[in-house]
């Protein structure tokens, strides 16, 4: 078939002359803290999402996509470079400075002649200059000029679909473009009850995580996420509108997807499956054998680098990139093959974390590396005296402050079900294993039952195998290197220390309610 020669092999540029003549464009659109199965293309009724289900029907939805760092900075940094956020320095972390010398796929197309642009979040929060210091167009030029009123409080005025329409009017005609479709939705804060404002019924979910608890509060607080999600949708379809309206809609390679899970305790900025698990739909007509396939084999943000430069014809990792760990997803858009055809980097996924978030002594992170195979999810914390969220003399920082995170904080206060501080602050043992197909929630750790003992030894070895030929520094104990990066800025250099000595510094979205009088250090989970 043309299309799977349409790529590169050692290094060369390979292209044919058709293509040559109306290179794809590329239309990346990610939301901010969208978690995985919170789609009508995933079966969810309590959000709704026709555009990114049209997309799923009219090319691929995945079943297992996983961003391998569950925070904004160190996922979005991934997926642009095609590198594991152990594998970027100080890009590992969130709120960093991004090294000059990790190029993303969007420079580099615009070095090979494509139009570059963004509306919205694009990657951060950090800073991210040239070798002269120089602020780079990691995603292109900014389009921010059109506004709208929102639907609700909290969600952004900036008219992404209106901003993507300028981008189409300045970008030269018979000339490819790559745009970057970021909202800042459903990210944190948002109109307490807007759901129920807005038309939904608490009763429309169907199920409360077991790590929190089911009452009114934590479902208000899930419909309005659920509204925000909509306005990544609603602006999703009006973009598709104007790709149709343009002609352009069957050229272009469309990825819609979340950068991490959403803004709630324990899912946001840890590592379990709900963490990691992203929405992920692709639609290329050109390139993706039999639409409407559900596809079960495993991929994560590495691969879509690799992915959209093989698209483009681009040489990969040519100039301006470090060379590539993900894999291109062109042999998923052949037709579906048989399991035993499926390679063995297509059975799991990496996942991890450093430095997330403020507000622990001397700045230091939660560090974690995950192997998630088959049925199975295995997390090593190597720092398992640390706090998971933060410390909660200084609010818990890792988890966005929220009417979900208060309930669970007072029901603790209260000395009342317990469990769930448990689950989504307390500490964890040095190894977690999970039975993802029985316990999506991840809350029954089978790493001290013999039974699984084997498991337990099989899995680390894979995941320590793989990270140590990816150079990973933990794995040759050089971890301590990610707690001595710099922050991006002074709100967040030695946070600790100031707050703790009483100086006014930001704490991000954080309820004065989350702050706890001093340290706890109850018994750890089993």
């Amino acid at each position: 078939m043309v299309l799977l020669l349409l790529g590169v092999v050692g290094g060369i540029r390979l292209t044919s002359p058709s293509w040559a003549a109306e290179r794809p464009n590329i239309l990346i659109a990610i939301a901010d803290d969208w978690s995985f199965g919170h789609a009508g293309a995933y079966g969810c009724d309590w959000v709704q999402t026709p555009n990114f289900d049209r997309i799923a029907r009219e090319g691929l939805l995945f079943q297992n996509a996983y961003t391998p760092n569950a925070k904004c900075a160190p996922s979005r940094a991934t997926l642009l470079t095609g590198r594991y956020s152990w594998q970027l320095e100080e890009a590992g972390n969130h709120m960093c400075i991004f090294p000059s010398k990790f190029g993303g796929f969007m420079e580099r197309l615009a070095m090979d002649g494509y139009t570059a642009g963004y509306t919205g979040k694009g990657w951060g929060p950090g800073i991210a200059e040239d070798t002269d210091g120089k602020p780079r167009a990691i995603t292109g030029k900014n389009y921010s000029k059109r506004h709208a009123k929102p639907i609700a409080q909290g969600i952004s005025n900036n008219d992404y679909a209106a901003n993507f329409q300028d981008f189409l009017q300045e970008t030269p005609e018979n000339t490819p473009w790559v745009f970057w479709y970021g909202t800042t939705e459903p990210h944190r804060g948002y109109e307490y009850k807007s759901g129920v404002r807005l038309g939904k019924q608490l009763e429309d979910i169907d199920r409360v995580p077991a790590y929190w608890p089911d009452t009114e509060t934590v479902r208000h607080d899930m419909l309005d996420y659920a509204i925000e999600v909509e306005h990544y949708d609603s602006h999703l379809g009006k973009i598709l509108q104007a790709l149709e309206a343009s002609g352009q809609l069957d050229n272009t390679l469309i990825i819609a997807t979340s950068d991490h899970g959403m803004p709630f305790p324990r899912v946001k900025g840890q590592a379990y499956e709900a963490s990691n698990h992203i929405p992920l739909a692709i639609r290329w007509p050109a390139g993706i054998e039999t639409a409407g396939r559900r596809v079960t084999e495993f991929v994560n943000f590495t691969d879509l680098a690799p992915t959209i430069l093989q698209t483009a014809g681009v040489s990969q990792p040519g100039p301006s990139m470090q060379p590539l760990s993900g894999h291109s997803l062109f042999d998923i858009f052949e037709a579906s093959t048989s399991p035993e055809e499926v390679p063995e980097y297509r059975n799991y996924v990496l996942v991890g974390k450093e430095r997330h978030d403020i507000g622990r002594p001397n700045g230091v992170g939660y560090p974690i590396r995950g192997i998630r195979h088959g049925d199975w999810l295995l997390l090593k914390n190597y720092e398992p005296t640390r706090w998971p969220g933060g410390n909660p003399e200084t609010g818990y920082l890792n988890c966005d402050g929220s009417p979900t995170k208060s309930l669970v904080l007072n029901l603790r206060r209260s000395g009342t079900e317990l469990q769930f501080w448990e689950y989504c602050f307390g500490k964890h043992p040095d190894t977690e294993l999970y039975n993802v197909a029985t316990d999506p929630d991840c809350i029954r750790n089978l790493a001290s039952d013999s039974e699984y003992s084997a498991t337990a030894v099989e899995l680390e070895q894979q995941m320590v195998t793989e990270l140590t030929a990816q150079g990973d520094p933990r794995m040759s104990g050089q971890g301590g290197i990610f707690d001595a990066y710099p922050y991006s800025g002074q709100d967040t250099d030695h946070f600790y220390e100031r707050y703790m000595a009483g100086e006014k510094v930001k704490a991000g979205w954080v309820h004065p309610s989350d702050f706890e009088p001093a340290p706890l250090d109850p018994p750890l989970l089993p």
